[in-house]
C-alpha cells in the first residue's frame, strides 16, 4: 500500500506543473478567443473594475466567478454569446433580474449572460397588450403599465426580475383574477441553444410556447416577453394587519377559512415576521383588486376578527401593493430557502410552524403564506407547464441574516423546520426552489414533467441551458 501511495505521490508531483501548463494555454486561448465575441455590449472578467459588482445577484450566500460576463443589449448579443459558449466549451449561466435564491444566474468558471441592461418596454393601449426585455424588474413593468390603467399578475417583491418570474410561473396579487404571469404570455422571442432566433406562441413551436410558461430557462434565452394587460383602478384597498403571537393559531384558523370565502378580487396572505422594533408578530394582508367601493363589505369581517397591534389598510396605489413586502426581502443579504404547497392549513401544520418561528435564530426570518385560488387555480393543469394548480398555499421558510458566521445556526433552523413541514406538503413552485433542491424538481411540474423532458431533448437535446431548476432531456 506505501508503495502504491508512493507512486502516486511521484506521478501527481511529475503531472501537475504539466496540468497546470495546459490549463494555462487554455485560458491564454480563451482571452484570445474573447475578440471573437463580438456583441454590441460590454464583456467584463476578472480584474475589471466592475467584475465584482457585474456578478453579485439578490442572494448574498452565492459567491461565484465566471470566467467571462457578457452585458447583451440584444438577441443578437446572445446568440453571440451562444456560440462563443458553445466553441469554447463554457457552461452558460443566464441573469436577468438576479433574484433566484438558488443564484443560477451566476456559473463558476463559464460565461454569464447577463440580460439586466436589456430595459425596453413598450405599452399599446389599445390592444391592452405589452413587450418587455428580460432585463426588465417588476416596479419597472408597473409603472410602465399601470401609468395607463393597466397591469397584468406580477410577483410580490418590486425588484424580481420579470423574466424568471415568468418562466417559472408568477404567483402574484392578480392570479386570483387574471391567472399567473405565464398565463398572461402571448408570446415571446427567444434564443435557442443552437443559436436560432424563434418566435413563439401558439401558432409557432407551440410545444415550446407550452414549455416556458412555467419550465423556468430550461429551453432558451427569452429576449423579449409579450403580455396581455388588464384594466386597473387608480388605487387598490390593502395593508397588514398585525396581531400578537399569543393570537397567532387562531388569526390562522380565521384566516384560512376566510380567504377561501371571498371573491376573487379579494386575495390575502399571512405569515411571521419580527417587527423593526423586534416584536415578533403574525399578519395577515389582505388586498382587494376590484371597485373600491365594494372593498368594506369584504374586508370587514377580517377586520372585526381578534385583537390586532395595528390595522394599516388603506387605499393606495396598485404599484405600493407591489412593493408592499420589498422591506421583507432586502437585496444582499444571506439566505436559505425551504418551500412546499399545502393543500390545507391544518392545525398540525400550525403548531409545527408556531414551534419553529418561535425559535429562529434571525429576527430578519419571516415564515409566508401565499395563497393560491381563483383563475389561477381553476386552468386546466395541462394547460401550460405550471401544474400545480388548485386552491392552495405556497408557504416559504425564509431564512436570512446578516453575518457570515451565522450561516450554520440559519441554515440549520430552516432545514430542521422543513424536515417536519414536508411530510404535509403536496409539490412546490419552481420559482422557490433553493440551491440544494434538485432532487424536488420533478415535484413543481408533477405529470407535466414528462412532456417537459421530452420538449427539453428535442430544443436543447445535450442541456447546454443547465444552471437552472434543471430538466434533463429525455
Amino acid at each position: 500500500m506505501l508503495c502504491i501511495l508512493f507512486s502516486k505521490i511521484i506521478y501527481l508531483s511529475v503531472l501537475t506543473p504539466y496540468l497546470l501548463f495546459f490549463h494555462h494555454l487554455k485560458l491564454i486561448a480563451m482571452k484570445t478567443d474573447l475578440q471573437q465575441l463580438q456583441i454590441k455590449g460590454t464583456v467584463v472578467q476578472s480584474g475589471d473594475a466592475e467584475y465584482d459588482n457585474a456578478r453579485k445577484v439578490w442572494n448574498a450566500m452565492i459567491d461565484r466567478k465566471p470566467a467571462f460576463i457578457a452585458q447583451c443589449t440584444d438577441a443578437d448579443d446572445i446568440t453571440e454569446c451562444v456560440k462563443f459558449a458553445r466553441k469554447n466549451n463554457l457552461i452558460v449561466s443566464v441573469k436577468g433580474g438576479g433574484h433566484n435564491v438558488a443564484g443560477n444566474a451566476v456559473c463558476d468558471g463559464g460565461l454569464m449572460i447577463d440580460l439586466s441592461k436589456m430595459k425596453a418596454i413598450h405599452v399599446d393601449v389599445a390592444s391592452r397588450t405589452a413587450t418587455a426585455e428580460p432585463g426588465v424588474i417588476l416596479r419597472e413593468f408597473d409603472l410602465a403599465t399601470t401609468q395607463h390603467g393597466l397591469a397584468t399578475t406580477g410577483g410580490t417583491v418590486s425588484d424580481t426580475g420579470l423574466a424568471g418570474l415568468t418562466l417559472g410561473g408568477g404567483l402574484g396579487w392578480l392570479m386570483g383574477k387574471h391567472g399567473i404571469t405565464a398565463d398572461n404570455l402571448l408570446s415571446a422571442e427567444m434564443v435557442l441553444a443552437n443559436g436560432d432566433q424563434v418566435t413563439v406562441d401558439t401558432d409557432n413551436h407551440p410545444d415550446l410556447f407550452w414549455a416556458i410558461r412555467g419550465g423556468g430557462g430550461n429551453f432558451g434565452i427569452v429576449s423579449k416577453f409579450k403580455y396581455q394587460l388588464h384594466t386597473i383602478g387608480p388605487k387598490v384597498v390593502a395593508g397588514m394587519i398585525l396581531y400578537p403571537m399569543d393570537q397567532a393559531k387562531a388569526v390562522i384558523q380565521f384566516y384560512r377559512e376566510y380567504a377561501r370565502s371571498v371573491p376573487d378580487e379579494l386575495m390575502a396572505y399571512s405569515g411571521f415576521i419580527v417587527t423593526p422594533d423586534g416584536l415578533p408578530v403574525t399578519f395577515v394582508l389582505p388586498a382587494w383588486l376590484g371597485d373600491v367601493r365594494d372593498a368594506e363589505k369584504h374586508l370587514a369581517p377580517l377586520r372585526a376578527f381578534g385583537t390586532p397591534l395595528a390595522d394599516m389598510i388603506t387605499e393606495m396605489p396598485y404599484t405600493s401593493l407591489q412593493s408592499i413586502l420589498d422591506a421583507a426581502a432586502p437585496a444582499g443579504i444571506r439566505r436559505y430557502w425551504k418551500s412546499g404547497y399545502f393543500k390545507e392549513l391544518s392545525d398540525e401544520l400550525l403548531d409545527i410552524v408556531l414551534k419553529h418561528v418561535a425559535i429562529r435564530p434571525s429576527p430578519l426570518s419571516p415564515f409566508l403564506f401565499f395563497h393560491m385560488r381563483g383563475v389561477a387555480a381553476k386552468i386546466d393543469s395541462t394547460a401550460t407547464a405550471f401544474g400545480n394548480r388548485r386552491d392552495q398555499w405556497d408557504s416559504d421558510i425564509i431564512s436570512q441574516w446578516l453575518d457570515p458566521a451565522d450561516d450554520e445556526k440559519n441554515i440549520s433552523w430552516a432545514k430542521n423546520f422543513w424536515k417536519e413541514i414536508e411530510p404535509l406538503t403536496d409539490g412546490v413552485y419552481v420559482n422557490h426552489l433553493g440551491t440544494d433542491d434538485d432532487p424536488r424538481i420533478a415535484n413543481a411540474y408533477g405529470q407535466n414533467f414528462h412532456r417537459l423532458k421530452v420538449i427539453k431533448k428535442k430544443y436543447d437535446p445535450d442541456n447546454f441551458f443547465r444552471m437552472n431548476n434543471n430538466i434533463k432531456p429525455a
